[in-house]
């Protein structure tokens, strides 16, 4: 009996020691558990000021949404070098006039005519191609303007050229030049001999002319980059605009191309037969009179006669 009494107490004991050692495994699961994953990550103690203070007063990572550390860097937004180029036809009632609106209206946004090409045959078939520089932040402004105000926009072409790395690359390419040229400066003045100092002369002399174009390059991306480039054609109101057709490829391409080559060819033999005419007619004379004077000659050159040939030996006497 007391046998039974002691394995029932020591079943209740073993019982009540199990269930205890769930729950604590439960609750040191859910305590140290991520986001719901049933992985168990060790418990990290919070730092205190004092060590924070202690390593430079670095701020501790923080936690992106999938529990990973993040690193607290800045991102900079780099500025991108862009060129802006436009092309646009206009029909104007008067096409002088309209050419003066344009510039008008390019020189109060703070822009300026880089090139004029006009044609006037009459008031109604007159024509005029301007080439404008605009700030670019006056660029969409002033194309509604020349479209809207100048009269029937007929077309309009936009395009951009992001040079963002092409400038990157010729200004690390000057730096580069630039440092070159000055050690080779800083060189020359060390040469001894004559040799030496011809040398470095020559490698100084074509690091300049480097330097030089890598110094254009990047004025010209400059320039191109601060001012957007827009062509502006004005044509009168009954000028008639040829839209560019697409070349044909294939065959009817390669016929097209040989018969305007035929055309050309035939153009430039004209041409030539047309300037040589007049100096062909002027000696045609002095042609014929040394033509008749080489035939005279030869009618009145006796002709040579060639003697007999004589008897030859007797060969009985022989």
């Amino acid at each position: 009996m007391r046998r039974i009494r002691y394995g029932i107490a020591l079943a209740t004991a073993c019982s009540a020691l199990l269930l205890a050692g769930c729950g604590g495994g439960s609750s040191t699961n859910a305590l140290t558990s991520d986001s719901g994953s049933g992985a168990a990550a060790p418990a990290v103690a919070p730092a205190s000021p004092a060590q924070e203070q202690a390593v430079g007063k670095q701020p501790r990572p923080q936690r992106q949404d999938n529990g990973g550390p993040v690193s607290n860097v800045k991102l900079i937004q780099q500025d991108r070098q862009v060129i802006y180029t436009g092309s646009m036809t206009v029909r104007a009632k008067q096409v002088t006039t309209a050419v003066q609106q344009a510039k008008q209206i390019v020189t109060s946004a703070g822009g300026y005519l880089s090139k004029e090409e006009t044609s006037s045959a009459s008031d109604t078939e007159d024509s005029a191609m301007l080439e404008f520089k605009v700030p670019p932040d006056k660029y969409a402004e002033v194309l509604a303007r020349l479209g809207k105000d100048l009269g029937k926009q007929l077309s309009m072409n936009q395009g951009t050229q992001d040079v963002t790395m092409q400038m990157a690359d010729v200004n690390s390419r000057l730096k580069s030049a630039q440092q070159s040229l000055d050690s080779l400066r800083t060189l020359l003045k060390k040469a001894d001999t004559i040799g030496q100092v011809l040398q470095v002369e020559r490698e100084i002399s074509t690091r300049e002319a480097d330097l030089e174009s890598l110094q254009a390059q990047q004025k010209e991306l400059a320039t191109q980059v601060a001012m957007a480039t827009l062509t502006l054609r004005l044509v009168g109101p009954v000028t008639e605009v040829k839209d560019p057709e697409e070349e044909p490829a294939g065959f009817l391409g390669g016929l097209k191309a040989g018969w305007a080559a035929l055309v050309s060819f035939t153009k430039v033999a004209l041409t030539v037969l047309g300037a040589l005419l007049p100096w062909l007619i002027a000696s045609l004379p002095l042609i014929v009179l040394v033509i008749y004077l080489a035939r005279r000659n030869r009618v009145r050159r006796p002709p040579v006669t060639t003697p007999p040939p004589g008897p030859g030996p007797d060969p009985e006497a022989a």
